[in-house]
């Protein structure tokens, strides 16, 4: 029976007797290769061969070799080339290969693979292995079998870094937890780091770090006197003549100009060496092996963790941060070089890479510097490499030999987070050592003879007039190049909470072109927009709201109203440094920019959810991947109806009741049941069987305390226990924000919403009062969630309350539903919606009020409508009772493939629905509504009438309404 290995070593040897040609033997290659782990070929097996790549700018195609989805893609170089060269274009291929991206990437040059998962690292592959050690080494390949076990790597950067962060935070923890002043033993630490960095990237004296744990822990030396020793010399630039840091040399670089030694325990020095069970410490890890670009980030994060460790800790991970970094830097140098054709233009794009400048004005642990650093070192040896192939030796020689590497002291960090910007100095430091080794390596690789000028790895740069510990909305930006970064992501409220209502007000003084309602991060884009010069480069991550509303008006509207061209952007994904937060990313350029521009969306709420992919020839500021329609305007005849309302905010869970309590208290206070009514959820609307509301609510009206307590004493007993003590906390609270407020400015804007709550504690917060009246005369009205994924509106029993999770409609004809529900309203609604996370949130000012109805429906269209809508829910009444499904499990069953009856009967709807505004089958909805909505506004400024939401003028209520049913209580 042949085993897995004989199949691997019979692949080996035919792979002997290849010349190693990309063009001619890279197909064949690729198919034994498949054969060799176990298919009867990579056509059997699915995948396939010359896959097209859209490119993002040009619209073109490129092709990689092979991809089979979502597990490989392998792209295939000639024998004998080196693969360093061309990790970036195999990444921009994966980045590209959407939907349903692969895992992992394969780089082969018939004698390599180089294993890559961008996921993870960047940089350096997850492994490399060679085509004659395959048979031993192919668990690293274990995704090619058709089974596709979990591969074993040995080069995983991002665990180790792991480990490492783990090792050194509980080293703080434990050093704070004991009493040690935080700023101290952060430092210390901090300190520490970097003399581990340096023993194991060749800086100091292998295993100084060490030995010197040691000698405390076996030999009773003190670990005050020997650690204390050690950072002193390392900030003294006169070399010692003896003793045991005699080889030490000088640092500088900041991070050593203030040393303050602590005595360790050996429980924290056995953090440092390793304890009785050989658990291995910190200073026994491969720091050659911690990745900086996100070590920074995981070890602040765990310093802050009590009972969680470094691998729970989220980072932002290197292909999020290249979604920035590619664009905005990397790409358009890559064309200048491209575009440059002889000596003189090479040398010249060679000065001006020494002195390009970026900035990253909320830096955070820098790990976003690190990674543009390493970007631009790896374009100036693209640069040199070109001008080695161009000239002749002797012109080489003569004009070029001498590098001149990228300095630390070209990128500038901005944060209000003091030991995150001395986080972000010291991974800028170490930068420049690994960025030289790599230099050398692969310039020796590609037999560049260099010398390198005034750029010894030490002493290290200091780096402290460059990042700096300041307020970036306040302070001023240093004039740079191109700006890239990941801005604080708190919303409007969250603002206030952390950083006080007087800030907030400054920081509306400052900005005051900025919506208040706007989320924290737009202050940055449009700043950074100011900030830059016409044809430099921006490119930020925000909260999914920067496309959306406020936020989209005060940043990115500004942006491209003002000179600005989105070049790349991202419309949704979930951010890897926070697995609940969804971001948008815009890259762009101030100026004009020719050709298609790339935007990428990711569908789902999962950091593994599938990628969609879209070249536009503009990118709207609403990021959108259709038409953008975010300059549509509210319609009068809709702002002014009657016809859509945000449900009730009862303000405090304590107005709410279960069916038992609310019976009880019906018991106990006469009369009181008037007051208690059932209170619908979107959860329970959707996700229950019957769509019936669990709870109830206690709506005292406009009642009068005394006249409560008086008549329902035990309802006013109840909600003074449950609400009043949060209310008055809520409302003290408050005036202590507006204090310090009015105190930092007289006249500024003060919050009362939790005075006024205060004030009448008894009441629902916001009760809706006007929506209340217009239900209160309908024998039925439509109510969807606020926040869905899915388009699933329903008729309701008035005497049902809509809490504020939905969005009612006091309308109860088919005719309106039928519009409502139709996908030519849910298409606009996303494009308008704003968003919570990933699902649309339906908002009355921005998607109702702007969406136009029909204007020229007739009777017959109308009640073609009606009669649509009214099938539409018999079908989903049938559907749910045949299969017992609530109405979400009903509506997911329309993203799998395959015919059904209600995906027939929206169809219908959608028909009947087109044909009263007038639309063809092959027009596109959003266009066609954009236009429409351009139009009303004009007829409505000029005077004119227009039909709002209901029934339309003339038209019969018996045309427009069918049928009596509705969701009902029993």
């Amino acid at each position: 029976m042949t085993s897995k290995t004989d199949k691997l070593e019979a692949f080996q040897k035919y792979v002997s007797l290849l010349k190693g040609d990309e063009k001619g033997e890279a197909q064949v290659f690729c198919d034994r290769l498949f054969q060799g782990f176990g298919h009867e070929g990579y056509k059997e097996a699915g995948a396939e061969l010359e896959y097209r790549i859209k490119k993002n700018s040009s619209g073109g195609r490129s092709f990689a070799d092979l991809v089979w989805k979502p597990r490989v893609l392998i792209e295939m170089k000639k024998r004998g080339e080196n693969l360093y060269a061309h990790y970036k274009q195999a990444f921009e291929y994966w980045i590209h290969a959407v939907p349903n991206r692969p895992r992992y990437v394969v780089l082969c040059n018939f004698d390599e693979f180089w294993i890559y998962d961008f996921d993870k690292q960047i940089d350096e592959p997850v492994d490399i292995v060679k085509v004659a050690d395959l048979a031993l080494r192919h668990t690293a390949l274990n995704f090619l079998f058709p089974d596709g076990p979990p591969p074993i790597f040995k080069n995983d950067l991002e665990e180790v870094s792991r480990e490492a962060a783990d090792k050194v935070a509980g080293l703080f923890n434990r050093l704070v937890a004991r009493g040690i002043e935080r700023g101290k033993a952060q430092r210390f630490v901090l300190q520490l780091v970097v003399a581990m960095f340096s023993e194991d990237i060749g800086l100091l004296p292998a295993g100084t770090v060490l030995r010197l744990a040691d000698d405390c822990l076996n030999k009773g030396q003190s670990s005050y006197d020997l650690f204390g020793g050690l950072f002193t010399q390392m900030n003294t630039s006169k070399p010692a003549t003896g003793g045991r840091f005699k080889d030490v040399p000088y640092f500088n670089g900041g991070v050593f100009q203030n040393v303050e030694p602590i005595e360790l325990t050996p429980d924290e020095l056995l953090l440092i060496a390793s304890d009785k069970k050989g658990d291995e410490g910190a200073a026994r890890k491969n720091w050659s092996k911690v990745n900086p670009a996100i070590f920074g980030t995981i070890f602040q994060q765990s310093m802050d963790a009590k009972e969680r460790h470094a691998y729970g800790a989220h980072f932002t991970s290197e292909a999020d941060i290249m979604r920035i970094v590619i664009p905005t830097i990397t790409r358009p140098w890559q064309e200048k070089i491209e575009a440059a054709g002889n000596m003189k233009d090479l040398l010249a794009l060679r000065g001006e890479l020494m002195k390009f400048r970026i900035l990253d004005p909320a830096c955070g642990s820098g790990n976003f510097l690190y990674v543009a650093y390493r970007e631009l070192v790896r374009i100036e040896i693209a640069l040199m490499t070109k001008l080695k192939a161009t000239v002749s030796d002797k012109s080489f020689a003569e004009h070029a030999k001498t590098v001149s590497l990228i300095s630390p002291r070209q990128f500038y960090g901005l944060d209000r987070d003091s030991f995150g910007v001395e986080l972000a100095k010291v991974t800028l430091m170490l930068a420049k050592k690994l960025a030289l080794d790599e230099a050398i390596e692969v310039m020796e690789r590609d037999q560049i003879e260099l010398s390198l000028h005034g750029d010894d790895a030490l002493p290290l740069d200091n780096l402290d007039a460059n990042v700096v510990c300041d307020d970036a909305l306040f302070c001023d930006w240093p004039e740079v190049d191109a700006i890239i970064g990941n801005p604080p992501y708190q919303s409007k409220n969250k603002i206030i909470d952390e950083l006080g209502r007087a800030y907030v007000n400054r920081v509306r003084r400052a900005y005051p072109g900025v919506p208040g309602r706007a989320d924290y991060c737009v202050y940055w884009f449009r700043k950074a927009h100011d900030h830059l010069k016409p044809g430099q480069r921006a490119g930020l991550v925000g909260t999914n709201t920067i496309r959306q509303n406020y936020s989209r008006i005060g940043g990115l509207d500004y942006v491209v109203y003002n000179g600005g061209t989105i070049v790349e952007a991202v419309s949704t994904q979930v951010w890897s440094g926070d697995a609940v937060v969804h971001v948008s990313i815009a890259n762009w350029l101030k100026g004009p920019l020719k050709g298609k521009k790339t935007i990428f969306r990711q569908v789902g709420d999962r950091l593994d959810s599938p990628w969609e992919m879209k070249a536009l020839d503009k990118i709207g500021p609403s990021l959108s991947f259709e038409l953008d329609v975010s300059i549509a305007q509210p319609i009068k005849a809709n702002s002014s109806s009657t016809a859509c309302y945000q449900g009730q905010t009862h303000g405090h869970e304590g107005f709410l009741l279960s069916a038992a309590e609310a019976a009880n208290l019906a018991k106990r206070d006469t009369g009181v049941a008037k007051y208690i009514h059932p209170f619908l959820i979107t959860d329970d609307l959707i996700g229950t069987l019957d769509g019936l509301p669990s709870r109830y609510v206690i709506d005292f009206e406009e009642m009068e305390l005394i006249e409560v307590q008086k008549k329902y004493s035990h309802a006013a007993k109840l909600l003074e226990t449950r609400v009043l003590a949060d209310r008055m906390k809520a409302a003290a609270k408050e005036k202590e924000r507006n204090d310090e407020a009015l105190a930092d400015d007289e006249d500024a804007k003060t919050a009362k919403d939790h005075e006024n709550a205060l004030k009448y504690w008894w009441r629902l917060f916001r009760r809706r009062s006007e929506l209340l009246s217009h239900i209160e005369t309908l024998d039925r009205y439509i109510v969807c969630g606020r926040v869905t994924k899915r388009p699933i509106f329903a008729f309701i029993d008035p005497r049902i309350r809509p809490n504020d999770s939905l969005t009612a409609f006091p309308l109860d004809d088919d005719y309106s539903f039928g519009i409502l529900q139709s996908s030519i309203h849910w298409r606009w609604f996303v494009a308008r919606c704003s968003t919570l996370k990933s699902d649309p949130r339906y908002t009355s000012n921005t998607v109702f009020d702007s969406f136009p109805w029909p204007q020229k429906p007739t009777t017959a269209t109308v009640k073609a409508v009606a009669q649509a809508a009214k099938a539409l829910r018999e079908c989903r009444l049938k559907q749910q009772a045949s299969h017992e499904l609530t109405l979400r499990e009903l509506y997911r069953s329309l993203d799998l493939p395959g015919a059904s009856a209600l995906k027939d009967s929206l169809t219908k709807l959608d028909d009947a629905v087109r044909k009263a505004f007038g639309m063809t089958k092959s027009e596109d909805p959003l266009g066609f509504l954009l236009d429409l909505n351009g139009t009303l506004v004009k007829r409505e400024a000029a005077g004119e009438a227009v039909i709002g939401p209901g029934i339309p003028p003339g038209i019969s209520r018996k045309v427009a309404r069918l049928s009596s049913d509705f969701i009902s209580l029993p």
